[in-house]
């Protein structure tokens, strides 16, 4: 750990601070339908757009409704996804002649998309086309990000309504997110890229002679020699601004954001981490402002903060830490600024041009928002420093959280906080001005316990059957059961990212994931859903002497304590069996 590091990760937290009131103050006007600097241009759009679907933007919907056009949606683009994939070989912009994909892959991938998880069980360079790339993948990327942003201001919409029936209109709230938040947010950044070196082009792959040959064993056992290289090249630039403008995290390349076409600079590496979080603290922001408490929202806010804070500081400290199984070498950082430096701590699985800090700190903001995108290999991490990502996401990803979906994930986690402070006091419990009652903590908890019986069930048949789970391990012990923990926690928590050492591109797991996916995403939003509609049919009841105030440091205080119990009664006996034991193996000498 250096002073340089904590600088970097200073920066970064006040840039985000600094960024997310005119953020939230952007989003409520945009959601508000209020006026804004881009409405000359993108008013025309929208209404020649409602015009020819048919939609009438005035025409508001239940939460049933809502529900049904989000599923509908969804599933059309997922079947669009699907279809270009299984037939990219017939379509153009496929400059390499890829063939098409087979059917269990292309169903994990349409649905990791329409997901917003972007899990990828496979090279993309080698398997998709540029026109998969950007009518399959990138699209989505905008749609699903869309759909996360309007759930959460229709649950905002069933806080703030009194003895409404209706939470607003999906189409008008997915359309003005993308027109007016994705779209033109993703060109400025798409074009700060290209400024830094992330490329954009039509090419096809090049092929370099290499300048020293290299011998290697080939699949059938025998030596073999490479004299030359492929460089893989396509319409990068513009599928990265949204990939992590929208939290998607899937990567043009197999190395994601550690690839040099992707991620070339520290500059371009810090404005994709600041892009993760630029609309989730934005929209905590909004929070405040749409319920008429900005308070309430700096407090979400506040809790958001504290827990990125101790991932960062964990798992920054674990990957500073020296390898106790390597003797006889200095793994201590240098403090001299030569090119000979040692940077000290775990470097296995890292870019030099990122260190362990930016390496750290990324890995800890792309799992507090569902983003997955990734500067450095996860699987490569210190036990400690691996479980940090995994822990973020089983928290239930609203540590900031996804686009939208971290905000409506927290109003539900927020929900099961006031209860228990009711709970405490011995009074009805009030969120708002509403009445907390039994029906809106029976959604709440049934929101929380599909998220581990997903993520633990699959893990248990998983690694209860050899044939289906085990085989395409590439570590055993207590590391291959995090591998396998962590893929069914990234696919449920729609994050994407990886432990990489297990090969997902099998049945087994190409269709098990699909599964998670789907219900980690779309079985949760129906019980938000559900309570978005029942608070909105409540009258408001004004504040008392005995109304616990959802503004101060001890909700903060209360709102972070019920995460993190809940996330450790319910998945900390799985850890303990996984990075934690494989942390006290390697000190013991134990490596898996």
């Amino acid at each position: 750990m250096s002073l340089n590091g904590w600088l970097q990760i200073s920066l970064f937290i006040a840039c985000i601070l600094l960024l997310a009131k005119p953020m939230g103050a952007y989003l409520t006007r945009v959601f508000d339908r209020r006026k804004t600097f881009l409405d000359p241009i993108l008013n025309p759009c929208e209404r020649l757009l409602y015009r020819l679907t048919g939609i009438k933007p005035e025409q508001e919907m239940r939460w049933t409704e809502y529900a049904v056009a989000m599923l509908t949606f969804s599933a059309a683009t997922a079947l669009l996804t699907y279809i270009v994939e299984r037939t990219q070989h017939l379509l153009p912009f496929n400059p390499q002649h890829l063939p098409g994909i087979e059917p269990a892959l292309a169903l994990n991938t349409a649905i990791s998309f329409t997901t917003n998880t972007n899990w990828q069980s496979y090279s993309p360079e080698g398997t998709m086309s540029y026109l998969t790339q950007m009518l399959g993948l990138a699209t989505h990327n905008f749609w699903s990000a869309a759909v996360g942003m309007a759930l959460a201001v229709a649950f905002i919409r069933g806080i703030t309504r009194r003895e409404a029936n209706t939470l607003g209109n999906f189409w008008v709230d997915l359309t003005r997110a993308t027109l007016w938040v994705l779209v033109p947010i993703s060109i400025c950044f798409s074009i700060a890229l290209v400024s830094q070196g992330v490329i954009q082009n039509f090419k096809p792959y090049d092929t370099a002679r290499l300048v020293e040959q290299q011998k290697v064993t080939g699949i059938d056992g025998k030596p073999t020699t490479i004299t030359t290289q492929t460089i893989a090249q396509g319409p990068v630039a513009s599928q990265e601004a949204i990939k992590m403008l929208g939290t998607n995290g899937g990567g043009f390349f197999n190395a994601n954001s550690a690839h040099p076409f992707e991620n070339p600079t520290p500059l371009s590496n810090f404005l994709q981490m600041l892009s993760i979080f630029l609309i989730p603290a934005g929209m905590a922001i909004m929070l405040g402002k749409m319920v008429g408490s900005p308070k309430h929202g700096w407090a979400v806010l506040a809790a958001m903060t504290v827990l990125w804070f101790a991932a960062t500081l964990t798992c920054y400290w674990a990957e500073s830490q020296p390898n106790p199984l390597i003797h006889n070498a200095d793994q201590h950082a240098s403090l001299t600024t030569s090119l000979a430096s040692q940077p000290g701590g775990n470097m296995e699985g890292k870019e030099v041009r990122f260190g362990i800090a930016n390496s750290a700190l990324f890995a800890a903001v792309t799992t507090d928002a569902s983003c997955g995108a990734v500067n450095s290999m996860h699987d490569s991490f210190t036990p400690l420093g691996g479980m940090v990502p995994m822990v973020n996401i089983l928290l239930g990803e609203v540590v900031f959280g996804g686009v939208g979906a971290g905000l409506y994930g927290m109003l539900v986690f927020v929900i099961m906080a006031v209860f228990i402070a009711g709970l405490m006091v011995g009074r009805t419990p009030e969120y708002l001005g509403k009445k907390i009652e039994a029906y809106d903590v029976q959604m709440s908890m049934l929101y929380l316990l599909i998220f581990p019986f997903i993520i633990l069930g699959f893990t248990a048949v998983s690694v209860l059957m050899p044939n289906l789970g085990l085989s395409s391990l590439a570590n055993h012990g207590p590391h291959g059961l995090s591998e396998i923990l962590y893929a069914y926690t990234s696919a449920t928590g729609n994050n994407g990212s990886a432990f990489a050492g297990l090969n997902a591109n099998t049945h087994w797991y190409n269709y098990s994931l699909t599964v998670a996916m789907f219900f980690g995403r779309f079985m949760m939003i129906v019980p938000m859903l559900a309570i978005a509609g029942n608070l909105a049919r409540k009258k408001i009841v004004p504040a008392s002497a005995g109304t616990f105030p959802v503004t101060t440091p001890l909700f903060t205080l209360l709102l972070t304590g019920v995460i993190v119990i809940v996330g450790a009664l319910t998945f900390f006996p799985a850890l303990t069996l996984g990075p934690i034991l494989e942390h006290l193996l390697l000190h013991a000498g134990h490596t898996f």
